[in-house]
């Protein structure tokens, strides 16, 4: 495979390209560096088979000649910041929506037809059926995020269906896992490093959430394209659990042995957009032989201790 990754220098694209490189494929990796860490790709440049381009997907002309002679777009590169989305409503338009469409007009110019898109479980807004199956019809959306996300699941089927390319669509719960630099676990874990004894939660800390962690996100992403042979392949990604905010504070908390007061803002919801409950039905990619290894607590965990060993993400992200 010749693969092409946007947005590989970002948390997901990076791991995914360590283990394209390690399947022995020529991997790509396209990214303008405004989140994405030269430090992830470290692995990556050791091996011949690795190339880095530096580019903007808002310019069509250069993302065309960088798809040239590549086989698989891994199309990752996303603007994931849901809850400042009322701030700038063009950014997920702009950042999800249309460089989207500009990776579909550079594939089709360079007669390329396998895409693997990164979506969201947001799609499916305040869902009213838990948990929630890939086949569930769609609420009104309450993210500019999600919408944007949708509109670009939409615009990959219909190329599918116009101009005979392949898709996987992933809707991804939260990643979790070595590399994380956006979430829930980065936040309070910079609050209690800034102040151990108080930690502010958005809402009332009991939105529940599921979460993945990020090996067991790229082993399906793997095996669904491997065995997933459908003109248009969508897949939940999540675990068959989930947890409260609260239950997330205190594996946190006692991984940093801190005890600090909580104070909430109160309401059910974080943020405008915020869904209180997401939980997704993942029968369908289990169908194919994959299954998590580890749960959300142990997922937590993990994600502390690479931050605590990774303290220079901070700095990064200022």
């Amino acid at each position: 495979m010749r693969a092409f990754i946007t947005g590989g220098a970002g948390y997901i694209g990076s791991h995914l390209a360590d283990r394209l490189l390690e399947g022995g494929n020529q991997v790509t990796v396209f990214d303008n560096f405004s989140t994405g860490q030269h430090r992830f790709l470290q692995q990556a440049n050791t091996s011949e088979k690795f190339k880095l381009i530096k580019g903007d997907l808002l310019d069509k002309n250069d993302l065309q000649k960088a798809m040239a002679n590549h086989d698989f777009i891994f199309h990752l590169a996303a603007n994931a910041d849901v809850r400042f989305g009322t701030e700038h409503p063009s950014k997920d338009l702009e950042q999800n929506t249309i460089v989207t469409h500009n990776v579909l007009e550079a594939m089709r110019s360079q007669g390329i037809k396998k895409i693997l898109f990164s979506s969201t479980g947001s799609v499916y807004g305040e869902a009213s059926v838990f948990p929630t199956p890939e086949e569930s019809p769609f609420p009104v959306q309450t993210s500019f995020y999600a919408a944007s996300k949708l509109a670009g699941e939409g615009l990959i089927t219909a190329y599918c269906e116009g101009f005979g390319f392949q898709s996987w669509i992933f809707r991804f719960v939260s990643i979790l896992g070595e590399r994380y630099t956006h979430g829930h676990v980065f936040d309070f874990y910079k609050k209690l490093k800034s102040d151990p004894s108080r930690l502010k939660v958005l809402g009332n800390g009991k939105q529940r959430r599921s979460y993945l962690y990020i090996q067991d996100c790229i082993d399906a992403l793997l095996l669904a394209i491997e065995k997933s042979r459908e003109k248009v392949n969508i897949f939940n990604l999540g675990v068959d659990d989930y947890c409260e905010v609260n239950d997330s504070i205190g594996w946190i908390c006692e991984e940093l042995r801190v005890k600090p007061l909580l104070e909430y803002t109160g309401g059910d919801r974080g943020w405008i957009g915020d869904n209180p409950f997401i939980f997704l039905d993942t029968q369908k990619i289990q169908s194919i032989n994959w299954k998590p290894k580890l749960s959300i607590k142990e997922s937590v965990i993990k994600t502390v201790n690479f931050l605590r060993q990774n303290e220079w993400v901070f700095e990064s992200r200022q």
